[in-house]
């Protein structure tokens, strides 16, 4: 490079870096200026900011102070309210102080009055035995007597006309609601046996039933717990049990065993397991029918299986079941009619019987053992009261046990339902003249009328008119609480007194 241009370059170095420098000065002096100006503008605006919060605080400070006086005001407002509150109750409760001490000398007063009010009664009532030559005890029961004397035949005269008021008002009543419930039932009428035949397809089927030596009929009558009676009637095979579920398997049994053809003790038991099996599904099925047919729904699963047994299960040849679906419906129609309720009705009259499902299982009356499963397996108490007071020796406590109890009585009486022998009938009305004869004054008693009657005569030197009355309820009482009967029984007794003489 030459001399010169290095000299130049130099040269163009050195002035650019004090013109720059010049420049650099230049904008450091404007910068401070600009600092100097905002510097004095924000000391104005901090001091105009300070003098705004002292002047905000000063006006706080005021409130507070306005407001402490106010709350000192309210307290003490409030303070010499209590204060003269509380003089109040010391002078209320200084009033008390002195009533209560007026009151104790009263009571002191009253019972001193008390005794001499005593001693004076006591002396006077000893004064009037002396003039009566009476006690106390002896005038009250001749005054009894003299009043029992005059007002009796006024006595005998209402008793009998509320009594025949109340028996014709109650039996319209109840004979037009009953009419008008069996009106709407139309159920059919089928005894039941306790034996039951099935018709064989030839003699030789007998022999197999038979089995060699017997074997195979041993294990039917084993396996089913029956009495199969093979040659007492040609051409049939006879089951005969008084358990009707039983029954009814050895039916089924016999029938799978005859279409068969393969009768052995193996088959046998393997013939009646799916023969019980097919029952108890019967019985399952049987239940909800009934439950459904009725409309009686939530009913736990142990009081379906005791319900439907009940099919198998008869009264006097009155199959139960259908007895308890009849009852049901009637009483449905009874208790819309008398303002009952329907379900409870409904509910208590369908299960009133499941203890002769269990009878045989369990100790007691089957009314009883019904009342017992329903709450056991959580049925409602007022649905138990009504199955179990279904019969006379619980007393019926609501109108919804009552009419199951009533609608019992319909369905059982109505003609044809149940089988009754001639010698029970003769033991039934036997019975009943007994329990009229076993009350004293009784001199004759004749039943009548089928037993919907008794006529009792009764001794007139020995029993007045009021107590005949007296003796009527007593016999009916008793009947009720000590016999089973259908329907209703008319108790009447009489008494007759003649005057008799002789002109000669």
């Amino acid at each position: 490079m030459e001399p010169i241009t290095i000299v130049l370059a130099l040269v163009g170095v050195v002035v650019g870096f004090g013109v720059n420098q010049s420049m650099t000065k230049k904008k450091l002096g404007s910068a401070a200026a600009e600092a100097e100006k905002q510097l004095e503008k924000a000391k104005k605006e901090s001091s105009k900011l300070v003098q705004e919060a002292r002047d905000e605080a000063a006006k706080i400070a005021d409130e507070a102070r306005k407001d402490e006086a106010t709350r000192r005001k309210e307290f003490k407002d409030v303070e010499n309210r209590l204060v003269a509150r509380e003089e109040s109750l010391d002078k209320k409760l200084d009033d008390l102080d002195k009533r209560s001490e007026k009151l104790r000398a009263s009571e002191v007063e009253v019972e001193e009055l008390k005794n001499e009010i005593r001693e004076l009664r006591t002396k006077q009532q000893e004064k009037l035995e002396k003039i009566a030559k009476l006690k106390q005890s002896e005038a009250a029961e001749k005054l009894m007597q003299m009043t029992e004397r005059d007002i009796r035949e006024d006595l005998k005269g209402l008793i009998f006309k509320l009594q025949t008021e109340a028996k014709e008002n109650a039996e319209e009543l109840a004979a037009a609601e009953m009419i008008a419930a069996m009106e709407r039932m139309a159920n059919d009428v089928t005894a039941e046996r306790t034996v039951t035949a099935l018709k064989l397809e030839d003699e030789e089927m007998k022999g197999r039933i038979i089995g060699k030596e017997g074997r195979n009929i041993q294990a039917l009558q084993r396996e089913t717990g029956v009495d199969i009676l093979v040659d007492d009637t040609p051409g049939y095979v006879v089951i005969s049990t008084f358990d009707p579920v039983r029954r009814e398997v050895a039916r089924q049994s016999l029938e799978m065993l005859m279409k068969d053809g393969r009768i052995h003790p193996a088959r046998i038991e393997e013939v009646v397991a799916k023969a019980q099996a097919n029952v108890q599904k019967e019985v399952v099925r049987a239940a909800e029918d009934a439950a459904r047919e009725v409309g009686v729904v939530g009913m736990p699963k142990e009081v379906l299986q005791l319900l439907g047994e009940l099919k198998y299960r008869t009264s006097y040849g009155q199959n139960v079941l259908k007895h308890s679906i009849e009852m049901a419906q009637i009483s449905a129609i009874i208790a819309e009619q008398i303002g009952a309720d329907v379900k409870i009705c409904k509910y208590g009259a369908l299960c009133h019987d499941l203890g002769k499902a269990l009878s045989h299982k369990v100790e007691g009356k089957h009314h009883h053992i019904s009342g017992e499963m329903l709450r056991k397996y959580g049925v409602p108490e007022e649905i138990a009261h009504a199955a179990e007071a279904h019969h006379d020796d619980i007393e019926a406590t609501t109108l919804e046990a009552m009419v199951v109890r009533v609608v019992d009585a319909i369905s059982a009486a109505r003609p044809g339902a149940r089988n009754i022998s001639a010698e029970n009938f003769a033991e039934r009305m036997r019975d009943l003249e007994n329990t009229a004869l076993s009350f004293p004054g009784i001199e004759k008693a004749y039943a009548i009328s089928a037993g919907r009657e008794i006529r009792v005569f009764v001794r007139p030197q020995e029993l007045d008119d009021l107590s005949a009355i007296k003796t009527a309820r007593d016999i009916a009482t008793k009947i009720e609480s000590t016999m089973q009967y259908p329907g209703t029984i008319k108790v009447m007794v009489l008494r007759e007194t003649r005057a008799i003489e002789y002109a000669k």
